[in-house]
């Protein structure tokens, strides 16, 4: 490794934004000794929003490359050759803006009275309790629809109906923080069902040839086997908090009227749409203007689109790109010595502390064997819901959930919690032999 001042001034600047993710609640609780509305207490409970966390981070660091290099340079052509905004140019921000976008339209009123129905349908199949059922049917089948409609869609969705439905409610604290490490832990192998929905998968599949009957083969019989076990021990340990009956759907319309079904399919054309496009950031913007135009004649039914949170989610996906894209020096190396065993626990680690696709992509500029490219994978996914920066749909669950708990979500206890079905899915992933 020979890295530049660079390099190593942007690694500098990512560890100072893990370590910033781990003190928000700290900021959280700081902000409370101010005024509410005063320049202190709006200062640190800007500083407690983990969504701004890496962007904020990432400005620094573009403050910090202006000063090694510059902000621009130019060729004798005029052509833009070097600086921190050419940096940030050639970046690609396909992913933040499709998860933007993907949050704002899944997080409507005909989306989530669809997905309610859905699974309100679903647990009444179940020979369970109401609040049992709907909580074994929306962690199952919520993550799982991530291997089809993407994973951000499946965050937004099942972390829109758990809000509505069972975090309204008055959980206890610690029934909030198993729910949500199980929901990012499920999310993050609920999309390796098929090749074109997680993203640490998409960024391989292509490269290496795999398809869907590889995926399922490989990976999507043992993530459906380790989200059913984990979600049904996590369920029996608070079956206390699980008893009782829920309100149905049609029984629960707030003030708005509910949506005539053919505005609940434009919504979700508008959806299937954004994702079949997925990778082309101008035709994603295109559709979410038309759709905003859509729910501005339709606001009779509607509440208001999530614009803000949308737009933070985003702004945190696009600063992890910013730091994460410069830390391929110490990542490539670190994971071509590395054997099979050690390349998936050491994947699951490192996945806790940056993007999971991001890890998947520097592996995939490094060769390696066939083992050792599931291995990889396999790690990257399994660590994808310790921490909110392991895999791009958490910010989506924290952002969504976060009101819910005391002083907002504590990343230790998150942590803590996400540990049980992590180490189930180890299991799954590692004892049960390919097929």
């Amino acid at each position: 490794m020979n890295p530049s001042h660079l390099q190593i001034f942007a690694t500098i600047v990512f560890v100072l934004a893990i370590i910033h993710t781990f003190l928000v609640k700290i900021f959280e609780e700081k902000a409370h000794h101010y005024e509410p509305g005063s320049i202190g207490y709006n200062v640190y409970h800007f500083l407690a929003e983990v969504e701004v966390v890496f962007g904020l981070w990432s400005a620094v660091f573009f403050i910090g490359y202006c000063f090694f290099e510059s902000f621009k340079t130019y060729d004798t052509d005029g052509k833009l050759v070097s600086g921190a905004v050419h940096y940030i140019q050639n970046l690609n921000f396909t992913e933040p803006i499709f998860v933007a976008v993907v949050m704002a339209m899944a997080g409507t009123r005909p989306v989530i009275l669809f997905a309610r129905k859905i699974v309100f349908d679903i647990a009444n199949i179940l020979p369970f309790q109401d609040k049992m059922s709907f909580f074994l049917t929306a962690l199952v089948f919520g993550p799982l629809l991530g291997s089809f409609i993407t994973e951000p869609a499946a965050m937004t969705l099942t972390a829109l109906v758990l809000a509505d439905v069972l975090y309204r409610g008055g959980m206890s604290e610690k029934f909030k923080y198993a729910t949500i490490g199980l929901l990012f832990v499920n999310i993050s192998i609920g999309g390796t069902l098929t090749h074109f929905a997680a993203p640490p998968v998409v960024m391989v599949a292509s490269k290496w040839n795999w398809d869907m009957a590889y995926m399922f083969t490989h990976f999507g019989f043992k993530s459906i086997l380790s989200i059913l076990i984990s979600t049904s021990i996590i369920a029996f340990i608070f079956k206390k908090e699980l008893q009782g009956s829920l309100d149905r759907l049609e029984e629960k319309t707030d003030d708005l009227l509910t949506p005539q079904w053919w505005k609940v399919w434009v919504h979700l054309g508008f959806l299937a749409l954004t994702v079949y496009v997925s990778h082309y950031q101008y035709m994603v913007l295109g559709l979410f203007v038309f759709f905003i135009g859509f729910t501005k004649i339709t606001e009779r039914y509607q509440t208001p689109v999530k614009i803000r949170e949308s737009l933070l989610v985003g702004f945190f996906l696009s600063g992890l790109i910013v730091l994460g894209t410069l830390q391929d020096w110490w990542l490539r190396p670190l994971l071509a010595q590395l054997n099979d065993i050690q390349l998936y626990f050491g994947a699951t680690f490192l996945t806790a502390i940056t993007d999971n696709a991001a890890l998947t992509y520097l592996g995939s500029l490094v060769d390696l064997s066939d083992s050792a490219k599931y291995s990889l994978v396999a790690g990257a996914v399994t660590g994808g819901g310790l921490t909110v920066i392991a895999n791009a749909p958490n910010p989506i669950g924290y952002g969504i959930l976060k009101e819910y708990f005391n002083n907002g979500i504590s990343p230790w206890n998150l942590f803590k919690w996400a540990m049980f079905p992590t180490v189930v899915t180890i299991i799954c992933f590692e004892l049960i032999g390919n097929l």
